[in-house]
């Protein structure tokens, strides 16, 4: 007798959660909500700076830089070359320089001087991490970076794209959320009054490129895409590359989700096309 009640149960849920989520995916397929293609001057990152380019988001944001034909100048900032990067490197459009320090950036000035916009992809798991080193990666590196970058930027008018959360509160039981506010709200309030906008984006689930995701990461992508939590990291660079474009179309302290980060992708594609 308890084994059937616990499996009505269990049907139960399961059946809540199907109709749950065919609910929000056919409510995604409805919404034909779309940003118009722009039309206006790109010269807003023809020279860009990218910040962990050897990770899973960093590298989908290099391999859409490198496909982007108004990006003249990558520079790569980072502690360890990829396949990607040294590609970059052997068709004239990277310039990769080996850094350690991510809480000192003097070295890396001449680098980072005419950089148009920073793309900052740089971060670490939470899982056996504690706060003081998690809030040093996720906090202290940008700030200390944009400091550097608008003291030595060479152009009048910059901005930095950070690679934050969904599902993020100060208020959260979990440190990392509550880190990942403190860095948003650091660097948009350092910006403020400054050449620099800093735009945040908060994705659900980041899939890695298509050539190197595993099965797994496919079968957790494919899950959540349709209910809209889910992105590939080269079209969180694709979107990028398309709110540079559009600078004076964003504020400072500007917040991109999911959604909006694929609206993005979607707008730049169909403005190559």
């Amino acid at each position: 007798m308890r084994f059937q009640k616990l499996r009505r149960s269990l049907l139960a849920v399961f059946i809540l959660f199907a109709l749950v989520y065919a609910a929000a995916a056919v409510m995604l397929a409805m919404d034909s909500r779309t940003i118009p293609t722009f039309e206006g001057d790109r010269a807003g990152y023809r020279t860009i700076t990218i910040f962990g380019a050897s990770g899973t988001a960093g590298d989908g944001i290099l391999k859409a830089a490198l496909a982007d034909p108004d990006i003249k100048s990558i520079q790569i900032i980072t502690r360890r070359a990829t396949p990607r990067i040294e590609e970059g490197i052997a068709s004239g459009k990277v310039q990769m320089t080996m850094h350690v320090d991510y809480t000192d950036y003097t070295a890396v000035r001449d680098q980072i001087a005419d950089s148009d916009a920073v793309y900052w992809a740089i971060g670490t798991s939470s899982v056996g991490v504690d706060e003081k080193t998690y809030a040093e990666i996720h906090v202290d590196y940008p700030m200390r970076f944009v400091e550097e970058w608008v003291n030595v930027s060479s152009k009048p008018d910059i901005s930095f794209h950070y690679i934050s959360s969904s599902d993020i509160s100060e208020n959260s039981r979990m440190m990392w959320a509550r880190q990942k506010v403190l860095a948003e709200k650091s660097l948009f309030a350092f910006a403020n009054g400054r050449k620099l906008k800093v735009i945040a984006y908060r994705p659900d689930y980041i899939g890695p490129t298509k050539e190197d995701a595993h099965i797994g990461q496919n079968l957790i992508f494919w899950f959540f895409r349709p209910v809209g939590a889910a992105v590939r990291a080269r079209q969180i660079g694709q979107a990028m590359i398309e709110v540079s474009a559009r600078e004076s179309e964003f504020e400072n302290g500007d917040k991109l989700g999911t959604r909006s980060i694929i609206r993005y992708s979607d707008a730049y594609e169909q403005r190559q096309q």
